[in-house]
């Protein structure tokens, strides 16, 4: 129905009865007449119920997209390749490549089978949470040198 599976329905009704409960329990006391009372307590629980449900839908979707960020950690970097992405942020953020030589950062995080004639490097970052394909990271070089350092994601 409306293109729902009956799921959401039945979630919607799990949120809706204490909604209703808790919505005439808040009436009760500033809204004297009855009928009116009712009125307004099913029109709230109408109102409100999707509106619950929406936030804890998209409360579950960002708890999954979430991971830490840490600060760089050269040893991490190189024995774990699928969790550099927590190092990502830190290492654009704090600029801690810009101005750095190629040689320079082939120490830092690696060969990867860059080339040193090519002014684009990429290292994988691996699955961020909620991605269908690894992260990378982009390292532009001018002159030998980083100029620029960017995340690719991949969701």
């Amino acid at each position: 129905m409306f293109g729902f599976g009956i799921e959401v329905y039945i979630i919607l009704l799990i949120i809706g009865v204490p909604m209703f409960f808790i919505w005439r329990r808040l009436f009760r006391k500033s809204i004297v007449a009855g009928k009116k009372r009712k009125i307004v307590t099913w029109v709230a629980t109408i109102l409100s119920t999707p509106i619950i449900y929406t936030a804890i839908i998209s409360l579950f979707f960002l708890i999954g997209i979430y991971y830490p960020g840490h600060d760089f950690d050269k040893e991490k970097w190189h024995s774990d390749k699928d969790e550099r992405y927590e190092f990502s942020e830190n290492i654009i953020k704090s600029k801690m490549l810009i101005g750095k030589t190629k040689t320079d950062i082939k120490k830092l995080l690696g060969d990867e089978g860059n080339k040193d004639n090519d002014d684009d490097w990429f290292y994988d970052l691996g699955f961020t949470p909620g991605s269908i394909d690894p992260d990378s990271m982009e390292i532009e070089f001018k002159n030998g040198r980083v100029v620029s350092v960017m995340q690719h994601y991949h969701h």
